[in-house]
């Protein structure tokens, strides 16, 4: 019988752009604080995993270099948008093998070191040679979703209002104001249908994670939260026509992910999906099975995903206003969700949230619905 994994302890630094510091004390601030959380000393860890995407290699020992954590096991993952989501999933791999008791998993980026503008992908691959970058693959979808789904760039700007109306609440996101409809359809257009506010930012930041055994969890006095399912997915290749509006790769991961907990999209109080743009939204409202396809605007509109629903997305005002830090987002959204089932999320909190699932894909490949989908689940114990 495998071991089970917990989340003891999670911290991780307020997103923005930070220049001015360097990306070892962006991820040390990170590692201190899940460690002072779950109540561990450094010498406690047994084994790190560090999920970062742009900014160097051998992140890890560089960040745990001064903080006296190296000579240890440091396993370093780059997976696009699910780096850190992926590290997590090697750490309860290896706390399940019985490798270790005791894991940290940092994920942590520094985009403003990029100089600005659109993610850069990787010259050999021929989308981003024709201009397939980022925005305007979603762009692309998006406009796509509006046609078959019966949508307006109107839903689009709810999606972004709803996300600044949580932003607004989290001490950690990147921007923290609310806007209105119309103030999302008036920005600056970034590619069409996609203007300013339905994208998300770039910027800093660094979240961290101590994963460990039952009954070492135990003894930080707070409520345990459990693992109870971590699954990753590549996309499928494939040539000539992709259906634009569903993501086979999101749905497919989902079905691993719930059968792994033995639990249905019905069960889960709390949802950190990947919301890029607000379109993405929509889509996986449908590809994570939350509604029928097609319901989804119905969905948004009900307000049940919303503060003060029955089944909360993103309350921690997701990528568009908490910012995407890209190998530092899995984890920030695994900080969420255990601070919404312990009932430590202050104004932003679900109120009797048992339940929670994170959604982190990316990864521009051609001929790939994305690179990678990671999706995990956790559990109040």
């Amino acid at each position: 019988m495998s071991i089970e994994s917990f989340i003891a302890g999670v911290g991780m630094t307020p997103f923005a752009r930070m220049k001015h510091r360097s990306f070892e004390s962006i991820g040390q601030e990170a590692v201190r604080k899940a460690l002072e959380d779950a109540g561990l000393e450094r010498s406690a860890v047994d084994e790190v995993f560090c999920g970062s995407a742009l900014t160097g290699r051998s992140m890890g020992q560089r960040v745990l270099r001064d903080m006296g954590m190296t000579g240890i096991p440091i396993t370093n993952v780059e997976n696009a948008c699910s780096s850190s989501s992926t590290a997590l999933r090697e750490a309860c791999t290896a706390i399940a093998a019985g490798r270790c008791e005791t894991a940290l998993v940092l994920g942590i980026d520094q985009l403003s070191r990029l100089g600005g503008g659109t993610i850069p992908q990787v010259e050999s691959d021929f989308d981003p040679n024709l201009g397939m970058v980022m925005p305007a693959l979603y762009a692309m979808r998006a406009r796509r979703y509006l046609h078959e789904r019966g949508a307006t760039p109107r839903h689009l700007a709810q999606v972004a209002v709803k996300a600044h109306a949580a932003g607004k609440l989290n001490p950690y996101a990147q921007y923290r104001n609310e806007v209105t409809l119309e103030e999302v359809l008036q920005s600056r257009m970034v590619a069409d249908p996609l203007t300013l506010l339905m994208c998300c930012p770039t910027g800093d930041g660094a979240a961290a994670a101590i994963v460990t055994t039952r009954a070492r969890a135990a003894q930080t006095g707070k409520r345990l939260v459990r693992v109870a399912a971590s699954a990753l997915q590549s996309g499928a290749y494939k040539t000539g026509f992709r259906d634009m509006v569903h993501s086979e790769l999101t749905e497919r991961t989902a079905r691993l992910a719930y059968q792994a907990a033995g639990l249905g999209p019905n069960d889960v109080d709390v949802i950190e999906l990947h919301d890029a743009f607000a379109s993405a939204e929509l889509m996986y409202y449908e590809s994570l099975g939350l509604c029928e396809p097609g319901a989804a605007v119905a969905l948004l509109e009900s307000g049940k995903t919303s503060l003060g629903g029955s089944q909360v997305v993103n309350p921690s005002g997701g990528l568009l206003c908490r910012g995407h830090p890209v190998g530092a987002t899995g984890i920030a959204q695994i900080c969420e969700a255990v601070w919404q089932l312990r009932g430590q999320a202050q104004d932003r909190q679900v109120q009797g949230a048992r339940v929670a699932l994170t959604h982190c894909t990316g990864g521009g490949v051609a001929g790939l619905d994305h690179g990678s989908c990671a999706i995990n689940i956790l559990v109040a114990a």
